[in-house]
């Protein structure tokens, strides 16, 4: 096991949670716009702390990696999480390091894999594009997207592509985050399609594998 891998197995529960310290951070002000404003500043100034740790967690991996430069065009999205603009809505895409996560805790087989990342993924671009959007839409004028319950429905339609066209974010940053719903539920689609195909191959392959086998004796 190389250096960046002992630091990131290390890292992976206090990362998890405060990338759960920072959903809380950002949703709780954007579900509650009428929150204390002392509250507030203490809210933005946790999830700056968590951006901070986010940073120092890759300035870490980066100084431990072998080839620094490999490693970092490699591991290009964490890169482009750490230096995203401050836009609250953008913000969210940090918490795309959770997929880490996910991959090391998904099954071995290709089904299981699979059900691990379609679950985990749907759940996390359906749950937070909504807030995004939430985010970003709000407080638009001529917004038709103004509490989270219509955001919800609004991102379950968009990212299973059916797109039934009652809600739509009127907002640069709401179109932005409704163009990346539909970039992940294509990719959810074209994975469970491949997913399958690849099993289905696997499946023939071992039965003929197996009829041979039968023959020959």
């Amino acid at each position: 096991m190389t250096k960046v891998e002992r630091w990131e197995r290390r890292s992976e529960v206090p990362l998890m949670l405060l990338a759960g310290a920072f959903v809380v951070a950002y949703a709780w002000p954007v579900l509650d716009p009428r929150l204390d404003p002392d509250l507030r500043t203490l809210l933005d100034a946790l999830s700056w702390t968590v951006w901070a740790a986010f940073a120092i967690d890759l300035a870490a991996r980066l100084f431990l990696a072998e080839d620094r430069r490999r490693y970092a065009v490699s591991h290009w999205y964490d890169v482009a999480l750490v230096l995203l603009p401050v836009l609250r809505p953008l913000r969210l895409l940090r918490l795309l390091a959770l997929v880490r996560i996910l991959d090391r805790s998904a099954a071995g087989s290709i089904a299981g894999r699979v059900l691990v990342y379609v679950s985990g993924a749907t759940l996390l671009a359906v749950a937070l594009g909504a807030l995004a959007t939430l985010d970003a839409e709000q407080d638009a004028a001529e917004a038709n997207i103004t509490t989270y319950g219509d955001a919800l429905w609004w991102a379950s339609t968009t990212v299973t592509t059916v797109g039934y066209g009652d809600r739509f974010p009127v907002t640069g940053e709401g179109r932005f985050v409704a163009v990346a719903l539909m970039l992940v539920g294509i990719a959810l689609v074209g994975t469970v399609t491949a997913s399958i195909a690849s099993w289905m191959l696997a499946r023939i392959e071992s039965e003929r594998a197996a009829a041979g086998t039968s023959e020959d004796a």
